[in-house]
């Protein structure tokens, strides 16, 4: 990359070291490949082989939402390990294979064969999977769990992190979150948006995906509304619980440190990394 490209680093969201709370929070974008970024983005002379390589020195983390659709290729997780900075870190959007089913409980294979199919290859830069469901799944509790115990804890001695996406107004229910947290899985916390929110905090880490930006503000969201997700940020990485978020059946937790994972999803996705870069800078400052 030339120096025009290297001129603008990233805001570095772990300014105060491994103790303080910014030095656990991620934060990103889904995927790096959309043509309205390119120009806006992305330098207009940037080659697109090399786009990953520029996000990845301007945000902490991307979700990649590729793992979604079908299996990539152990290579693709080789190569993007290898072309971005050695703190980066990757969320996966699990196959829709998975999830996508009448009975949960029969989706063992394509777990398996999901964790087979290279993701490994990401080592370190390897983050939480993020388990999403269909708007119109709803919430069965006993088949719930089933699926839950087909998630490995661990694949070839590497410890695995999970989240789960629900879109269904049934999950709002305390059975879910104490199955959550039964099994050590975060619930996608879902902001500005139409699904519902469900807050609770249920594992050792926090998934955040917001989902509000828009056209009329140049950094997507306001300075009102960036301030307001870095103080949440900002408290959950603390071990606190924002007070201004829907929770279902919070139950008192420890105060304890947790990673948080961030990501500025859909809305108008032509200014998602922008975005995402105002919250980096602000958390690097608080």
């Amino acid at each position: 990359m030339n120096d025009t490209h290297r001129a603008t680093p990233r805001p570095r969201a772990s300014t105060g070291g491994a103790s303080h709370p910014a030095a656990r929070i991620r934060i990103g974008i889904g995927g790096w490949t959309y043509e309205p970024w390119r120009g806006r983005f992305y330098p207009g002379d940037l080659t697109q082989k090399r786009e990953l390589e520029y996000a990845s020195r301007r945000l902490t983390s991307i979700e990649i939402n590729g793992t979604f659709y079908g299996m990539q290729r152990a290579t693709s997780f080789e190569k993007w390990h290898d072309e971005t900075p050695d703190d980066f870190v990757f969320a996966l959007k699990a196959p829709r294979f998975a999830t996508h089913r009448r009975v949960l409980a029969e989706a063992g294979d394509s777990v398996e064969r999901f964790f087979a199919s290279g993701v490994l290859a990401l080592k370190n830069k390897l983050g939480p999977i993020n388990w999403q469901f269909a708007p119109t799944k709803q919430f069965d509790a006993e088949d719930f769990d089933a699926f839950l115990r087909l998630l490995p804890q661990r694949a070839e001695g590497v410890a695995i992190r999970h989240a789960v996406e629900v879109r269904h107004d049934s999950f709002r229910h305390p059975e879910f979150v104490a199955l959550a947290r039964e099994h050590g899985v975060a619930i996608v916390m879902a902001g500005d948006s139409k699904h519902p929110q469900i807050a609770d905090v249920t594992a050792p880490f926090i998934y955040a995906r917001i989902m509000g930006t828009i056209e009329s503000e140049s950094l997507g969201y306001s300075d009102d509304a960036l301030d307001a997700w870095a103080t949440r940020a900002n408290r959950w990485a603390a071990g606190a619980q924002p007070d201004d978020l829907q929770a279902v059946a919070q139950t008192k937790q420890k105060s304890t440190p947790r990673e948080v994972y961030l990501y500025v999803i859909s809305g108008y996705k032509a200014s998602n990394p922008a975005a995402a870069m105002a919250l980096i800078e602000r958390i690097g400052k608080a």
